[in-house]
């Protein structure tokens, strides 16, 4: 077989976008119940938590006093792939995010890796905000004189534990919440939101009065540009999130118009508040003492008490609980659209895109994903977690933004409501940010990351190429096979040195792609 006719396979095929938004049926699509203020919500709701919470401290032993510019390097990099997000999710508003938006524009096989990948970064991303939960609610309790067994707060195997039970608890109980229905699911991720952004800006104005300018210099750290690199690595945790506003597409309103708002609004709003929090907390504490083993567990807690406000641990406890309970909500409403829209085009069993008649949620997939995302929280101890996250998120945005390079040369006549400014140079900057932070993540997650991606490739080809909507044609309409017949001397399809199509498929007449 040579290049030309392997790239001709069906496993290259793509999923045209009108296809792409009929979805598979009227059975199986969803209600459209979400509005801009929603949006925005589920944005911050995903974005501001463990990260701001926890990892500040982590990364301010690599970054130092710079920290804030970590996390400007860090959320640069996200607004480059929020740009392509925002144009992809315009023009193909259905569940799935960037999982649907390579089946248009890479191809299939490229749609199952990234999804797949998207099963790592959300799956692991639940268990260990979870976990994290767990912890902040320990130390709540312990202020009121409650002590949690450390059998029943702990996995097997960490100081005498069994299970992770509060872990367990909050990922079934949201379970539940997100099953009910989207709209009843908002509503609640609304109010977290705004009791953890009050207990934030509390944070922020009893800290400024203790702030310290002596403790700004020096602003590099002693590893230099490397450790603000380093830093701008982890702190990229802070962010992830915000592409979970992408799987909601199906269900907003006027997707075309609120999407972007939704994306780049929740992203800005949570850059500025990470600054802000960042320069408070290197400004009460010396960044050597976040070192320490209290400053990591709880870095704002533990600046305001050295601000001289005890009182603060509770309270940033309870901000810390609302900040992680909306992140596992909107991961969990995040991963379940994932898979719904992957078993929707056969690439997972039919049964995860049943629609429930009552609630209008994939209840089924909603389900199977809290069973097992509360299985891992409550039974595995994760310690590389937040790395082996940010390695998934960082090769799906730099797919996302390849998307965007291929599909502006594929259809460049194609409407698209908002459009990604300074293509290709935006993508491609997108692309090699995130690839220069994959290098400063631990080695460790690299190797993770490539085992998971080689068990994703034998699901796929034992299960997914036999059962995909593609191979069904014949039988069915809902799906158009469309080669990637690539010539292997052109870099980009529809350029000069193209392998002119089939003449069944350059017959058929032109689709208008206008949603």
């Amino acid at each position: 077989m040579n290049i030309r006719s392997f790239l001709g396979h069906s496993i290259f095929s793509k999923k045209p976008i009108h296809r792409a938004m009929d979805g598979s049926g009227k059975q199986n699509t969803l209600k459209r119940v979400l509005k801009p203020v929603d949006l925005v919500l589920l944005g911050i709701g995903a974005i501001v938590g463990t990260g701001v919470f926890v990892l500040s401290g982590v990364a301010a032993g690599h970054a130092g006093n710079a920290l804030p510019i970590s996390f400007v390097i860090a959320g640069i990099v996200c607004i480059f792939a929020a740009l392509c997000y925002a144009e992809f999710s315009t023009i193909i508003p259905v569940a799935g995010s960037a999982y649907t938006y390579c089946y248009t524009a890479l191809g299939e096989i490229w749609a199952w890796i990234i999804g797949w990948d998207l099963i790592l970064e959300y799956g692991l991303a639940i268990s260990a905000v979870a976990i994290g939960w767990s912890g902040y609610l320990g130390v709540l309790l312990s202020s009121v004189g409650i002590t949690l067994p450390a059998t029943l707060s702990n996995p097997v195997g960490t100081h005498g534990g069994i299970v992770n039970l509060p872990a367990v608890m909050i990922v079934l109980a949201l379970t539940l919440l997100l099953i009910v229905g989207t709209r009843k699911s908002t509503q609640f991720n609304a109010l977290i939101v705004g009791i953890k952004l009050a207990v934030i800006l509390l944070f922020i104005s009893l800290g400024f009065f203790a702030i310290n300018p002596g403790n700004w210099q020096p602003l590099l750290p002693p590893a230099g540009l490397f450790g603000i690199f380093s830093g701008a690595a982890i702190v990229f945790f802070a962010f992830i999130g915000f592409d979970a506003v992408c799987t909601a597409a199906e269900e907003i309103e006027n997707p075309q118009k609120y999407l972007p708002i939704g994306l780049l609004g929740s992203l800005v709003i949570c850059m500025i508040i990470y600054v802000v929090v960042s320069l408070v907390l290197t400004g009460i504490v010396p960044f050597a003492e976040l070192a320490n083993p209290d400053a990591i567990a709880a870095p704002i807690a533990y600046a305001l008490g050295i601000a001289g406000f005890p009182f603060g641990a509770a309270l940033v406890s309870i901000g810390a609980l609302c900040g992680m309970t909306s992140v596992l909500l909107v991961l969990l409403f995040g991963q379940s659209r994932i898979l719904f829209a992957m078993s929707r085009d056969g690439l997972f069993p039919r049964m995860f895109s049943d629609i429930h008649p009552v609630t209008n949620t994939p209840a089924k997939v909603i389900l199977f994903i809290g069973i097992l995302t509360a299985v891992v929280a409550g039974f595995f101890p994760l310690s590389i977690v937040a790395e082996l996250v940010n390695m998934g998120t960082l090769v799906a945005f730099s797919i996302v933004a390849f998307g965007i390079i291929i599909l502006r040369y594929q259809q460049p006549d194609l409407v698209r409501p908002f459009r990604c400014p300074l293509v290709p140079v935006v993508p491609l900057l997108c692309m090699g940010s995130c690839a220069f932070l994959i290098l400063h993540l631990n080695y460790i997650a690299h190797l993770l990351f490539v085992f998971w991606l080689c068990a994703g490739l034998f699901v796929y080809f034992i299960y997914g190429v036999k059962n995909s909507g593609n191979r069904g044609i014949s039988a069915s309409a809902d799906f158009e096979c469309i080669p990637a017949h690539i010539n292997p001397e052109s870099p980009f399809p529809d350029m000069p040195g193209i392998v002119p199509q089939d003449p069944v498929m350059t017959s058929r007449p032109a689709v208008n792609e206008r949603t």
